[in-house]
């Protein structure tokens, strides 16, 4: 038996055959072609094939997983149509005379090289895309069939280096039972996914493949992060109880989906979902949300070649706040830049984009895209109970302009006859230090404020969260940031006002007893994640839990934030 330590990316334990996801053999000869203008032909109809080939890829995803996620693909389909990728690999093959294959190879391992050099996220991610869409142009050119995990009919665990969106997307959840990978870490396509569809999944195990050989019995642990190899009948009968103490586990929190998040002493708190679509309304609704604590507009604007029309913003607005049928709705106005981007906007490229021209302060001075989305948002805002705040505020004069050019389209709107609701609190993302710094004084003007903690803490600790050589510098618990976090909640609540937050942190297990105790009003998760914090949070003392936090803010380590939080929830 073999033992194999990774990355926890998506809860539960399976166990089952391997199912190896081999590439196919790619290799072909660099050849000299005469009649080039056949040549280039050939490889428009490898992209056409392929671009068949995404399109039903899309379509799977769209109806299983959500648009956020067919967003993927259709970012691969921009790529299969891109002039800027397609153009020099036509003139390539007129001008040096060379077989398709090679033009599409060198002009794509010269585009990927140089968006992988660039300190920018994002356009990583674009290097992994422009591989995949190569790779499958590529197959057809040479009349391979890519593997398609779409077709497997037993139930497997899929190993694989790793795992391209195609691949997740195709996943088929009644025979995949989970998957493990060499590489990769939590924020992953894949990982991310495989939350969604909940597929217990282990990713950066760095050896699986070369370990694990088709037919080989694997239990994977999604729990713990481990993987095991052909197990002893003991250790696998022993993971058969801990998969079904886990289902009885999932079950006794589903009874817990329409009661109230209140402590052992009685305090309420609300938990919310982070959602990207109105599709994800569903997963909100049966796992017992209290409300949508974070909608993710971007994903209106990505995975297409143009902005999205008032109308088709105004119609998902108005979904979502049916949908939720009066609870409350937090819509984060448009924020793009950092790791995430808009083709077809035609920014200008910058050297640090996550500290550059985005959120609030491209919508700022991209005044139409942003009054657009105001004007859908105050049209919609009658269906239901809408907030709205704003992104990567840093000053009181940015969040005082997105004010008033939310006042001057609402007065634009009344005097057309435009109905809207009387009242919508307006709040802000705590996301920078410095507005964290003067929460007292933010607290005078908005509504609320909702604590942003994947880029608070990356700011704060000066520490990239995706750079795996500084991750160690990621630390939610340190007395550092959870001392910035008492000071927001601590200076809404002076104003009357309520706090929440909607990082990662707010789901996660070690925080959540924490951040109870510091007086967070609104936890908003992943909608996965609800049930496990409900049940958490009822066998807590709202009491305890503030001693608890006035200890660790005296102390000096996360390590010894993260003991006497186990410590005080034995």
């Amino acid at each position: 038996m073999t033992f194999l330590n990774g990355i926890a990316a998506s809860n539960g334990i399976a166990i089952a055959k391997a199912y190896k996801l081999v590439e196919p053999d790619l290799t072909f000869e660099n050849k000299t072609v005469e009649e080039t203008e056949m040549e280039v032909d050939r490889f428009r109809t490898a992209i056409g094939k392929s671009k068949v080939e995404l399109e039903a890829i899309r379509d799977k995803a769209n109806v299983e997983l959500g648009a956020d996620k067919a967003a993927i693909f259709e970012a691969h389909l921009l790529v299969l149509s891109d002039p800027e990728l397609n153009g020099p690999i036509e003139d390539k093959i007129k001008s040096e005379k060379v077989n398709a294959e090679t033009a599409l190879k060198e002009t794509a391992d010269m585009f990927v090289m140089m968006f992988e050099q660039m300190d920018n996220e994002y356009m990583k991610e674009r290097a992994a895309d422009i591989r995949d869409v190569t790779k499958r142009v590529l197959a057809h050119l040479l009349g391979v069939h890519l593997v398609n995990p779409s077709m497997i009919a037993e139930e497997v665990i899929i190993i694989a280096e790793d795992l391209t969106p195609s691949d997740t997307a195709q996943l088929n959840r009644q025979f995949v039972l989970g998957f493990t990978t060499d590489i990769g870490g939590r924020t992953s396509h894949s990982a991310i996914m495989a939350r969604s569809m909940e597929i217990p999944a282990v990713v950066g195990t760095k050896t699986a493949t070369k370990d694990i050989s088709n037919g080989d019995l694997v239990v994977v642990d999604g729990l713990k992060g481990e993987v095991h190899i052909n197990p002893t009948p003991e250790l696998v009968e022993e993971y058969r109880k801990v998969h079904q103490e886990y289902e009885v586990q999932k079950a006794e929190w589903a009874k817990l989906v329409n009661e109230k998040t209140v402590s052992t002493d009685n305090h309420h708190v609300e938990l919310a979902a982070n959602i990207g679509t109105p599709k994800d309304l569903k997963g909100v609704i049966e796992n017992g949300g209290e409300g949508v604590g974070l909608y993710r507009t971007e994903f209106l604007y990505m995975g297409r070649d143009q902005l999205p029309t008032e109308q088709e913003q105004f119609e998902a607005y108005k979904a979502v706040l049916e949908g939720m049928a009066g609870k409350p709705v937090v819509v984060r106005t448009l924020d793009i830049g950092g790791d995430k981007e808009l083709p077809y906007l035609h920014l200008p490229k910058e050297l640090n984009p996550f500290l550059g021209f985005r959120a609030i302060r491209l919508c700022l001075e991209e005044q139409e895209i942003f009054r657009t989305q105001l004007r859908a948002l105050l049209r919609a805002s009658t269906y239901g109970n809408l907030k709205i705040m704003f992104p990567m505020i840093a000053t009181l004069d940015e969040f005082r302009a997105a004010k008033a050019m939310l006042e001057e389209e609402k007065e634009k709107l009344i005097l057309a006859g435009q109905s809207v609701a009387d009242h919508i609190e307006l709040g802000i993302m705590v996301e920078i230090p410095s507005t964290a710094i003067l929460a007292d004084q933010f607290a005078k003007e908005v509504d609320f404020f909702s604590i942003g903690t994947n880029d608070l803490i990356q700011y704060t600790m000066a520490a990239d969260r995706m750079n795996e050589r500084v991750s160690y510098l990621y630390q939610p618990y340190s007395p550092s940031i959870l001392r910035l976090v008492k000071m927001v909640i601590d200076a809404a609540h002076a104003e009357g006002k309520w706090a929440g937050m909607c990082g990662e942190m707010a789901g996660d297990e070690t925080a959540i007893p924490l951040l109870l105790g510091l007086g967070l009003d609104e936890f908003s998760m992943s909608a996965t994640s609800i049930l496990k914090a409900r049940s958490q949070i009822k066998n807590l003392s709202k009491a305890d839990m503030e001693s608890l936090a006035g200890q660790v803010l005296n102390m000096q380590t996360t390590d010894q934030v993260i003991e006497a939080v186990k410590n005080a929830t034995k």
